[in-house]
């Protein structure tokens, strides 16, 4: 039986950059979801659509596999009797430390945050910042306490007057988290749009981003196909916009995220036959970490975590499906119907993928993790792809356009 054991890539970040001309990154989105353009990369060769004509361009027997975690408002504003503004950026909740607690929870809620203008606040409680005097602000009676700090991440409490859930005092106080090099401030349009049609479960502070270029329409083409889909969680976290410093991939600390999948969902990939697209480089990243966190479970281990490393040390002697079914069997043991796990996975050129046939996902920054993804997924026509894209006027990163990439060492989309 085939072993899937990669050797630890001692590349360098440099060879896997390109100039992105400012002007090329899409600051706002495009006013119908689907008018976005589509490249098509396959068997060497490159093609131009629109996502509009997705459905008529998938193989036959296609699985689609989405991430329905849901962005939540996440950034607050907090203000000293200084006047001095303090930014808390909500990253993931610790007490409780399960989402959904987390966001049920009344009165208060702690959580792991970044915070701006952190020198300035060393103890005490602060107010929600309220320039205009929002009546609705006030009634919400906000405020924030920092508790300590964990390396560059603050343990931050807050507590409300309210009788509501956290996830109403965000969606009430918090704006969008919209990603940095957009450079501009959260508006009106971002609510809707920074956020696919088929978001469910909170937890995200930055949109699994291929899912934005997703319509009604498109789902309802997509339908009238028979075309199956499916849908994981994995809640996005602020690291995925984490720049590579290192010269050498290998000393580059790739972030942790959580997600959740259910044993419905294992089942249903277990018996797919066709090929199976990721949306999104979050959704390939949950699909790759199940293998190894099935090797975890036949060896009677907890799958809890695939480490960043692990599947570039780990000689798996399973195949996709079957550790699958040993993830499922763990499940049953414990009288659950979902796995929570969590993945520092990084894919990056020596990567071989194990079950994502297709992905469709977006254009990625100069010098970062998901541009390496993409070059694992394709190799070095990931620079071609990447120039036909520049020289084709398509809008880069994550309101920009779009493409879908065959992986050469598949054979189940002929």
């Amino acid at each position: 039986m085939e072993s899937f054991h990669f050797p630890i890539p001692g590349i360098r970040i440099s060879d896997y950059t390109y100039q992105l001309p400012e002007h090329r990154i899409a600051r706002y989105p495009l006013p119908v979801r689907h008018d976005s353009k589509l490249l098509v990369y396959k068997e060497g060769s490159i093609s131009d659509y629109h996502f509009l004509d997705l459905p008529s361009l998938l193989p036959e027997n296609t699985l689609l596999v989405f991430n329905n975690t849901r962005v939540v408002p996440a950034r607050l504003f907090f203000r000293k009797e200084t006047g001095a503004i303090i930014e808390v950026f909500c990253l993931e909740p610790a007490s409780p430390a399960e989402y959904v607690l987390a966001f049920s929870q009344h009165a208060s809620s702690t959580w792991y945050c970044a915070v701006g203008n952190a020198k300035r606040w060393k103890t005490g409680h602060l107010p929600l910042y309220n320039p205009h005097n929002d009546p609705g602000l006030s009634r919400l009676g906000l405020s924030a306490s920092l508790l300590g700090q964990e390396a560059d991440r603050y343990l931050v409490r807050f507590r409300w007057l309210a009788d509501l859930p956290f996830s109403q005092v965000l969606e009430t106080s918090g704006r969008v988290p919209i990603p940095p090099y957009l450079k501009r401030d959260a508006e009106k349009c971002d609510l809707e749009r920074y956020q696919t049609i088929y978001a469910r479960n909170r937890g995200s502070v930055a949109a699994p981003t291929a899912g934005l270029h997703f319509s009604e329409q498109v789902l309802r083409e997509l339908q009238q196909k028979r075309t199956e889909i499916a849908e994981l969680t994995l809640h996005v976290g602020a690291g995925t916009f984490k720049p590579v410093k290192t010269p050498y991939i290998r000393d580059h600390i790739m972030h942790s995220e959580p997600f959740r999948v259910t044993r419905e969902f294992l089942q249903r990939i277990i018996a797919h036959n066709g090929p199976v697209v990721s949306v999104g480089t979050t959704t390939c990243r949950c699909l790759e970490s199940l293998y190894y966190l099935g090797l975890q479970a036949a060896a009677g281990r907890d799958p809890l975590f695939v480490g960043q490393w692990e599947p570039y040390v780990t000689s798996g002697q399973l195949t996709y499906k079957e550790a699958l079914e040993h993830l499922c069997a763990y499940i049953d043991t414990r009288g659950r119907e979902y796995l929570d796990a969590s993945t520092q996975i990084i894919m990056a050129p020596s990567y071989r993928f194990l079950t994502t046939d297709i992905l469709i996902t977006n254009y990625h920054q100069p010098n970062s993790t998901l541009l390496l993804l993409v070059a694992a997924l394709i190799g070095e026509s990931w620079r071609n792809v990447y120039d036909h894209a520049l020289a084709g006027d398509y809008r880069f990163l994550s309101y920009g356009d779009s493409c879908m990439l065959y992986n050469p060492k598949t054979q189940k989309y002929k």
